[in-house]
């Protein structure tokens, strides 16, 4: 009683249970980042750690919004992000000969990325508005395929192959959890793997082609395209179980492993932390999106419930695809670690999709409630 006449309602009833790791989790990140430029705070550990802060806060209040609010909101901002994906296309800023930014003076924003938890919420919408009579029809597979369908084909222009998966997956999960037939999933999966090996040919750039072709035999060019997962295994294993320690991982500092606080920043984590380091990363992830599972099952309505396992789905997506990648057990595709890698608009992305979850969990308690 005494504390809570301390401390606001609004910020006593925040999953500290998972924002107290989670924390701890970003302060892990930062000095990873710390390490990774030589032993200061620029470029990359200060401006990390105040993004956390400030897209926590953002957090919050995004969680106070109530779902007839993130109801009203899922097709404007899903038509929002895909103009701006147009804008790309149009105006957007080239770098690593990849067009995917835009530059708004104060940052430069990844539209792209603000589509993962778009595509969830305005799915999530679409299938609350639609009778359950019709999930199993086409009117529950077409219209949600050609939402996905519209970005992700803006994103592989740009191209971002990894993005585009990204809204792909997070799309699916939604549509499989809305209660699409499982038959039509097999039926996908057996179509994608007839059309893979013409895509591999015909649809994807050559350096994507290189990426899955060293995805498959690394070794094959060690210097060249199959530098970026060598290295980084490398910087893994001489971590061993306690790491080099903190400031003396020789991957990253005498600029073997490229990318080393965005992409790559587990294996520089590793080296220096070694494999008790991973498995706190381990452990943190795995309470996150538990909480966020659970949130999800708890969820009053069809809406919250599919925006919340869409959400979590999301972040899962992220971390998977990035330890596996830095681990050598799937292609480069340039996704971050959530939290841990250097980047503004990756951040706000996993804060939005944090941000949502906390609102979920907040109507668990209070249905139909705006405060």
């Amino acid at each position: 009683m005494i504390t809570r006449s301390i401390v606001p309602d609004a910020i006593a009833r925040q999953p500290w249970h998972m924002l107290i790791p989670l924390t701890g989790l970003v302060t892990l990140g930062a000095a990873v980042l710390y390490s990774a430029a030589g032993g200061s705070l620029q470029p990359y550990a200060l401006s990390h750690a105040m993004r956390f802060v400030i897209f926590l806060c953002m957090a919050i209040v995004i969680s106070r919004f109530s779902r007839d609010f993130f109801r009203m909101a899922a097709y404007p901002v899903y038509g929002t992000v895909v103009v701006l994906l147009v804008l790309v296309e149009a105006i957007g800023a080239v770098g690593g000969g990849s067009q995917r930014w835009l530059n708004l003076g104060f940052m430069t924003l990844q539209p792209s990325e603000l589509m993962k938890p778009a595509i969830v919420l305005v799915l999530a919408r679409f299938y609350e508005t639609l009778p359950h009579a019709m999930t199993a029809s086409w009117r529950g597979l077409v219209p949600a395929g050609v939402l996905i369908g519209i970005p992700a084909l803006f994103v592989m222009i740009q191209p971002d192959l990894g993005t585009a998966l990204a809204i792909c997956f997070g799309g699916v999960v939604t549509m499989f959890l809305a209660g699409l037939p499982v038959s039509w999933f097999v039926g996908a999966g057996l179509t994608a793997g007839i059309a893979a090996p013409i895509a591999f040919f015909t649809l994807l750039h050559d350096y994507q082609r290189n990426r899955v072709l060293v995805f498959l035999d690394p070794e094959s060019d060690p210097l060249g395209t199959g530098y970026h997962i060598t290295q980084s295994k490398i910087a893994i294993g001489s971590g061993g179980f306690l790491g080099k320690g903190f400031g003396n991982g020789s991957q990253s500092h005498l600029q073997y492993l490229p990318e080393s606080h965005t992409d790559f920043v587990f294996a520089t984590m590793a080296e220096e932390w070694g494999m008790l380091g991973g498995l706190f990363v381990l452990f943190v992830f795995a309470v996150v999106l538990s909480w966020g599972l659970r949130v999800a099952r708890r969820a009053p309505d069809r809406f919250s419930n599919l925006l919340a396992a869409g959400m979590a789905a999301t972040i899962f997506f992220y971390v998977a695809i990035n330890l596996m990648m830095v681990m050598g057990l799937a292609p480069v595709v340039g996704i971050p670690l959530p939290f841990m890698s250097h980047g503004g608009t990756s951040m706000l992305t996993n804060m939005i999709c944090l941000g949502t979850l906390m609102a979920v969990n907040r109507w668990n308690r209070r249905p139909g409630s705006f405060s």
